[in-house]
């Protein structure tokens, strides 16, 4: 039996409170994650206070507070703005609007969020407009052409 000066404190309830706060944010960011399995070389790393996303070297997601964000451009915000989501305010001092979150339909569709988050990983030179057609994870040469 341990002695008491070796047994580790009791945790308060606030204690409680942000263990299961963490539990969730790590529950959530496991669900992106399993959500984005077809994704090659997904990671994520811990930053303001939740996780950054990464396809290879390039940054293109935030998980934070059990939400979703992703990166976008000119053809993209749109169609983020229009579904009424908002960008990224880590503090209320601080907005990154290039980041915007992720809609609930789309997060709970994977092969929607496959299209988005790939949208989010592409240059914007090679992007067409969201939301995509079923040409999601490719673009059909022949609506390039005159016949």
């Amino acid at each position: 039996m341990l002695s008491r000066a070796h047994r580790e404190p009791a945790l308060t309830p606030c204690d409680h409170r942000s263990y299961a706060r963490h539990m969730r944010h790590d529950s959530f960011k496991d669900f992106v994650l399993d959500q984005l399995n077809e994704m090659p070389d997904l990671t994520s790393k811990a930053m303001f206070g939740g996780y950054g996303l990464y396809q290879q070297a390039t940054f293109f997601g935030i998980i934070h507070k059990g939400r979703l964000f992703f990166k976008t451009n000119t053809l993209t915000q749109p169609t983020y703005a229009s579904r009424g989501m908002q960008p990224f305010r880590p503090s209320a001092k601080q907005t990154l609007s290039q980041y915007y979150e992720v809609p609930t339909d789309i997060l709970e569709d994977s092969e929607h969020l496959m299209a988005w988050a790939q949208a989010a990983v592409t240059l914007p030179t090679a992007q067409l407009p969201l939301p995509y057609t079923e040409m999601a994870y490719g673009y059909d040469p022949s609506v390039l052409c005159d016949g």
